[in-house]
């Protein structure tokens, strides 16, 4: 098998030296970038499984990065940890919803670090099935990972998209805040519950338009569901 390849984007020699040690010692191989042009020319020429980006980059900041990164068609579905001393929530929230799949805070454990790494790959490679799931005109087809609404494309972010396809799997029932969490992100993930409600509203917001925004209800005191049926008011 294969090993998996990972993108090491820090300006810190000792940083990147240090991860690239522990990723090699995990049986990883590594690429390593000390800024984010040359980061993201490795990014399209050698197509890494994962990248560990840093915020604070010269030049380009590796948020602006991870946000042309995650709008290009051709490098999107590239998973990103962020690596960073901004430990604010507030930064926290606005990784993840640039496309980054995790948030790591330096100073940090290497064996947390491969934990994580760990994690979103098997979350990225965990494609159950290769059939269109289409309901009542909403179709998401997990191959070319697109959404269409009554055959319009729909846009959405990668974590958007990954809610909306375990929605349309668990039908009819609610998830609590931590279930959709430990779902979607991971057990091994740490994100605050407000993320998902930050995804939540995006995701409604893509489906509103085509009037699909609808089957993303709110279940008070519980969670979220996704249902095609009328949600009534408690």
């Amino acid at each position: 098998m294969a090993k998996h390849r990972i993108l090491i984007i820090d300006d810190e020699p000792a940083i990147r030296e240090m991860v690239a040690v522990a990723l090699e010692l995990a049986d990883f191989d590594v690429l390593e970038a000390d800024n984010a042009q040359r980061g993201h020319e490795i990014i399209v020429d050698q197509r890494p499984d994962l990248v560990l980006l840093d915020w604070m980059l010269p030049s380009i900041s590796g948020i602006e990065l991870a946000r042309r990164l995650k709008r290009d068609d051709t490098t999107s579905e590239v998973p990103i940890i962020m690596l960073t001393a901004k430990s604010e929530e507030d930064n926290k929230i606005q990784g993840l919803e640039v496309g980054a799949d995790d948030y790591i805070t330096k100073p940090f454990s290497t064996r947390e670090l491969i934990s994580r790494i760990k994690a979103v790959l098997r979350r990225s490679s965990a494609g159950a099935t290769d059939k269109a799931i289409e309901v009542e005109g909403l179709c998401l087809d997990p191959v070319s990972h697109r959404i269409s609404a009554n055959d319009i494309p729909v846009d959405m972010g990668p974590t958007e998209y990954r809610l909306l396809e375990f929605f349309m799997t668990h039908q009819e029932r609610a998830y609590s805040r931590t279930q959709l969490l430990d779902q979607v992100w991971g057990g091994n993930v740490y994100v605050e519950d407000r993320t998902i409600d930050v995804h939540i509203r995006r995701l409604r917001k893509a489906l509103e338009p085509h009037n699909f925004d609808r089957f993303i209800q709110t279940v008070r005191g519980t969670g979220y569901r996704f249902s095609t049926k009328t949600a009534v008011a408690s």
